[in-house]
């Protein structure tokens, strides 16, 4: 991916004031920004399909274990990385394109008392500024659909991992036509900064870095049941609660979110798991 493409993906995320905002709608939604717990975050730094449980729906079939060294390759907000940290005692370093993420998620996981457990950087995952062999493992949650040279991607993960490291990807992928993909959505505006791939060309590229991959995962029917949920709730609450991912999302958020649950329905795109190990 060109330095252009990623600052126009950096762009893309940048809010301008997210922490402020984040902290108004915990007060606004009855949590003390000064007393926070990891849970209290989980329904505006999980950006990804299914939020928190699909972060523990993943961390479940990586062997995840206390003092393990983990890397969150674009980290975002940072609400899996301090799960992995909270819930199963892993030493976690996010790196992200997006400055303004980096700086929340440095700040969120101070008001959670994670900071010594968790730390973020700013950098591209086509250049980690890491050595080789440095991790044990490393996680990337709706990631790949902004990175056009995922051959370059996954080099670069497997370059930074112990051989038999654990390297588990959820993405959306494409499954169906591309061209039918209607934008916004979360992950960009417009065509010039999405990279849909199928699982099997993920498979291809993953093997061809040095990875064997031992599962896969197609999520489309527990995404749908997740939008149609939010969809409900949103109903019934006439309108989103005052903590959720449409704070990170702006002001095209009920667009992107509508755009991406009707390609879920249209069989275009669906959130899937692969699961790898570095040869």
């Amino acid at each position: 991916m060109a330095d252009g493409t990623e600052r126009r993906v950096a762009e893309h995320y940048a809010h301008g004031a997210l922490e402020r905002a984040i902290l108004e709608a915990l007060a606004a939604a009855g949590v003390d920004p000064d007393r926070l717990a990891p849970q209290d975050l989980a329904p505006v730094d999980e950006f990804h399909i299914g939020g928190r449980q699909a972060t523990i729906d993943l961390a479940a079939r990586l062997g995840l274990a206390p003092g393990m060294r983990l890397l969150d390759v674009g980290s975002g907000l940072g609400g899996a990385s301090r799960h992995f940290a909270q819930a199963h005692g892993c030493l976690v370093t996010g790196i992200d394109l997006t400055e303004e993420f980096v700086r929340v998620a440095e700040g969120l996981a101070r008001r959670v008392g994670l900071a010594g457990r968790v730390s973020y950087r700013c950098g591209s995952a086509l250049a980690l500024p890491f050595g080789p062999a440095e991790f044990d493992g490393a996680t990337m949650l709706h990631v790949g659909m902004n990175i056009g040279d995922k051959a370059a991607l996954f080099a670069e993960v497997r370059r930074v991992l112990r051989p038999g490291g654990v390297f588990a990807v959820y993405d959306v992928m494409r499954e169906g036509d591309e061209g039918a993909l209607r934008f916004p959505v979360p992950w960009a505006s417009d065509p010039a900064t999405s990279f849909l791939e199928t699982p099997a060309a993920y498979r291809r590229l993953l093997e061809a870095a040095g990875f064997e991959v031992r599962a896969e995962r197609n999520r489309r029917d527990s995404a749908i049941a997740f939008f149609r949920r939010l969809g409900e709730e949103t109903a019934r609450r006439g309108g989103p609660p005052p903590l959720g991912l449409h704070i990170v999302m702006g002001a095209t958020a009920a667009q992107k979110i509508a755009n991406m649950a009707d390609a879920l329905e249209r069989g275009v795109i669906a959130p899937t798991e692969i699961v790898c190990r570095a040869a």
